[in-house]
């Protein structure tokens, strides 16, 4: 597939701050049985996706496996991404992962995401070297300087390291950062931030999201709404109308699924429900990941009839 690069990225389509808000999915990339990336099944799923209402789509997120993902892999994501938006008539954004451990490599993938259109990067604290809380946010400055919006990602179970509070609104408070997915293990930070008057948090633990919007967050970057995704828009919408019994309502329906599809590494749960609904072709993993078990295929198929 080629790929058109426009040169003018810097003024095109971008992500601002005042419209981070609502359902954001961080979609999986399918791959067939030799491991290639499935760009049918790819777009037959972001296509669904966008029809079901979301307010944005993440490509090359962990959740699309991105640490197996080539750049010339991602641009073909990104392109068919693209392809779908533009069949399903919509504007959600498109947000691309490229936050890694390297200052320079996000950098560059920064870089290689806005000459592709991306609308914002989404962007992790760096993982495992577990630098200083300076040196964070001095990545981030590096960053937010290509001239892509960054979306700050806080995940400190996969980074290793927890952002101080007085270091969260120093990065919030760069140019060029437009707001952050929460994915620590509680309401706290995105209760503080709200009381500040901080830019957008959007809740990044499923588990946590009507816990997250009493608290202030503008939305969600849900995994698990790559399946019944409009149950998850629901929830948003009836929270948003002020319609919060019903929405908490429709959320507590949800956590079952929710439960089973962080029960083993995501996104094996995920996949293994989309090839069963004939999303996607195959449900399969690059290594390390490995399918679900056969416990799992039970509990999930159980769910699947009720």
């Amino acid at each position: 597939m080629n790929v058109q690069i426009d040169e003018d990225w810097e003024m095109i389509g971008m992500l601002r701050e005042k419209d981070l808000h609502g359902i954001y999915v961080p979609i999986i990339t399918p791959f067939d049985e030799e491991y290639e990336v499935d760009a049918a099944s790819f777009y037959n799923l972001a296509y669904n996706l966008f029809q079901d209402e979301i307010d944005g789509l993440v490509v090359n997120g962990t959740t699309g496996e991105s640490p197996t993902i080539t750049n010339e892999e991602m641009a073909i994501l990104f392109a068919t991404a693209q392809a779908a938006r533009e069949a399903a008539q919509v504007n959600a954004s498109i947000i691309v992962g490229t936050g890694t451990n390297d200052t320079l490599s996000t950098v560059k993938k920064t870089e290689a995401a806005g000459k592709l259109g991306a609308d914002a990067v989404l962007v992790v604290v760096p993982y495992y070297n577990k630098p200083s809380q300076q040196g964070i946010i001095e990545h981030f400055r590096r960053a937010a300087s290509v001239g892509v919006p960054v979306i700050l990602y806080e995940v400190p179970h996969r980074t290793g390291v927890t952002l101080e509070l007085d270091t969260v609104r120093t990065i919030l408070e760069l140019d060029g950062v437009i707001g952050m997915k929460d994915s620590t293990p509680n309401t706290r930070l995105v209760s503080e931030l709200t009381r500040l008057g901080s830019k957008p948090v959007l809740c990044g633990e499923d588990s946590l999201l009507y816990d997250a919007l009493s608290s202030g967050a503008k939305g969600i970057m849900s995994a698990s709404a790559n399946v019944m995704t409009e149950r998850f828009v629901s929830v948003y919408r009836h929270f948003e109308a002020g319609q919060h019994e019903m929405s908490k309502q429709l959320f507590e329906e949800l956590l079952p699924l929710i439960r089973l599809l962080f029960e083993e590494p995501n996104p094996a749960p995920l996949k293994w429900l989309l090839e069963q609904q004939g999303v996607i072709e195959s449900g399969t993993l690059r290594l390390p990941l490995l399918s679900v078990t056969e416990g799992l295929q039970k509990k999930l198929a159980a769910f699947l009839q009720k």
